[in-house]
């Protein structure tokens, strides 16, 4: 029988590679999407004449309930969300509408249209953000400093609740930072890529950025899609910490990315105290020794092979958009 799988959020980053990963094993893939006066579509665009996608909305309870009805998914992966941090602090009451409420609203369709799927909640190591111990495992404490995280924190805390209210198969992965050249350009390592490409091309001279300290655990969101797959393909559900277990500073990224390019990356990164949060999380390292064991999940992609992709992805895509908007000559 094949399976069917359902993703929220199909058209972001770990949508993207979720979709592929899933179509290469024989799955038929369904997408959720929101109705938008423009489709954004670009990471699926190869993807789409293998892929259904339908419209709904975490708003929108009704939306959900239909969507599962009509499509009666094996699998449900959530990885819709208002998942900008910083944007969090702007628009609380939206990241707590959709990061949170949203949620439940695709726990109650699940319980409602067909208890038997499997809902795989994508939380995040935002969650443990003022951390009393290192690394962090499954049973850290959660500690969040943004909007964002506290959403993430309600979203873990209400899958598990109907895991051991209502007998569903709900499981959560807790994600530490996993990156791509499909990264949306507004977080930092995106950021920086796209920056390092743009100045050794010419079009840019310098990078703003806020917290040149903070420290992160980042790995590849193509190993990681892989692990939300193990997670709901294990016999019981679980809650996973999802991490390389090695950290770096904004700094080193910077350093790594930048020489990459054979730049100096102090010539060009400039600090400014209006990019820093209203409340940082300094240092988050997870220990997943948990999904080693139970999933036998390890992640492929190190930090400077990470980094070394993205920037030679950035620096492809600066040097083709210049070409394409170079004037042609006449024969």
């Amino acid at each position: 029988m094949t399976q069917r799988a359902l993703i929220t959020g199909i058209t972001g980053q770990d949508g993207s590679y979720l979709a592929e990963f899933l179509l290469e094993r024989g799955y038929e893939v369904h997408g959720m999407v929101r109705r938008t006066s423009t489709g954004h579509t670009d990471r699926i665009a190869h993807l789409l004449d293998r892929i259904k996608l339908h419209e709904a909305d975490l708003l929108d309870q009704l939306s959900l309930v239909r969507l599962l009805d009509a499509v009666r998914p094996h699998e449900l992966y959530n990885l819709a969300a208002q998942s900008f941090v910083p944007a969090s602090f702007q628009q609380p009451l939206l990241t707590a509408e959709l990061t949170a409420l949203g949620v439940t609203r695709l726990l109650e369709a699940v319980r409602h249209v067909d208890p038997q799927i499997r809902f795989y909640q994508a939380s995040s190591s935002e969650m443990f953000g003022a951390v009393e111990q290192e690394p962090q495992i499954e049973s850290t404490p959660f500690r969040p400093r943004s909007p964002y995280g506290v959403a993430k924190v309600y979203g873990h805390c209400i899958t598990v609740n109907y895991r051991e209210s209502y007998g569903l198969f709900a499981c959560s992965g807790i994600l530490f930072n996993h990156e791509s050249p499909r990264r949306g350009l507004e977080f930092v390592t995106r950021k920086i890529t796209n920056a390092a490409a743009r100045i050794k091309h010419g079009l840019d001279r310098t990078l703003k950025l806020g917290n040149l300290d903070a420290q992160r655990d980042w790995g590849f969101a193509g190993d990681y899609v892989r692990a939300m797959w193990l997670v709901l393909s294990h016999e019981t559900p679980g809650d996973y910490v999802i991490a390389t277990g090695v950290k770096h500073s904004v700094r080193d990224f910077c350093r790594k990315a930048f020489g990459r390019l054979g730049l100096d990356w102090e010539k060009h990164v400039e600090l400014d105290p209006a990019l820093r949060r209203p409340a940082d999380v300094n240092t988050l390292c997870g220990d997943a020794s948990l999904a080693h064991r139970v999933l036998g999940w390890q992640p492929q992609v190190q930090f400077d092979e990470l980094v070394e992709m993205m920037v030679d992805a950035d620096s492809e895509r600066v040097a083709r958009e210049m070409d394409q908007r170079a004037p042609r000559r006449e024969a």
